[in-house]
């Protein structure tokens, strides 16, 4: 989608979106070299309705970014954690609506209805626990430090390498080696050093968490697994053997 077609499809401001880019927040899919015009994809979009669930909850943009740009940020408990902050926040409004109503009847308002202070408490614990998880590794600093600069060409071509080498492991599975043959092996090597390279420090701790979460996240099995059926769970074994 253009730029135009997506700030429409998710309610942001055009000028917004220039923003988020500028700051790394999100990223276009890709940028045209002569105009200079944004397009988005599917994984935009996602990316933006994350975003759009925890500025609904007020967390501040270095804070979204923070969570969603970790290298072990867990999509299922985030919307777990979200959906409670929100249910908080509905039960409130709906306290303020019956005081409301009561009001228009000539009824006295009881000011503690007003009192958001449980959702507040809530919403800071959450900010603080993420932060101190994903805002203050050295993973993340310096992945945003690496990162910063990478244009949209870039970017583009660090995730063809890394489809590529996805694709390398679903041939090593298709060819009939196991993941703990030298095969497969030489290929986890390969992938620990081009998120070291491209991102950080992937160390054999770091590299074991990914590995979980390639089959624990359905995102990154789909993407995977988009590479040859099986590919994610081949990936984690040989992950796992590896770093064993």
């Amino acid at each position: 989608m253009h730029i135009k077609e997506f700030a429409k499809l998710t309610g942001v401001s055009v000028r917004t979106l220039h923003y988020y880019d500028e700051i790394g927040l999100l990223k276009p899919s890709a940028v045209d070299e002569q105009n200079g015009y944004r397009f988005y994809d599917e994984r935009c979009l996602e990316r933006m309705q994350e975003i759009l669930f925890y500025r609904e909850l007020d967390f501040p943009l270095k804070d979204i970014q923070a969570i969603l740009s970790s290298p072990d940020y867990d999509k299922h408990n985030a919307l777990k954690e979200q959906k409670h902050l929100l249910t908080l926040k509905k039960e409130r409004l709906e306290r303020l609506i019956t005081a409301l109503d009561g009001a228009m009847k000539g009824e006295d308002i009881i000011m503690n209805v007003f009192d958001n202070s449980e959702f507040e408490a809530q919403r800071e614990q959450y900010a603080n626990e993420a932060k101190e998880k994903w805002g203050n590794t050295n993973a993340y600093k310096e992945s945003s430090e690496k990162t910063k600069a990478y244009t949209a060409e870039k970017w583009n071509n660090v995730t063809a390498g890394m489809t590529a080498l996805m694709a390398k492991f679903a041939e090593c599975k298709s060819d009939g080696f196991s993941p703990d043959s030298k095969e497969a092996q030489a290929l986890v090597k390969t992938w620990q050093d081009y998120i070291t390279d491209n991102f950080y420090t992937c160390t054999k701790e770091i590299l074991s968490g990914l590995g979980e979460m390639y089959v624990s996240d359905e995102r990154f099995r789909t993407n995977i697994d988009s590479c040859g059926e099986g590919t994610a769970e081949f990936m984690h074994d040989a992950i796992a053997e590896y770093c064993r």
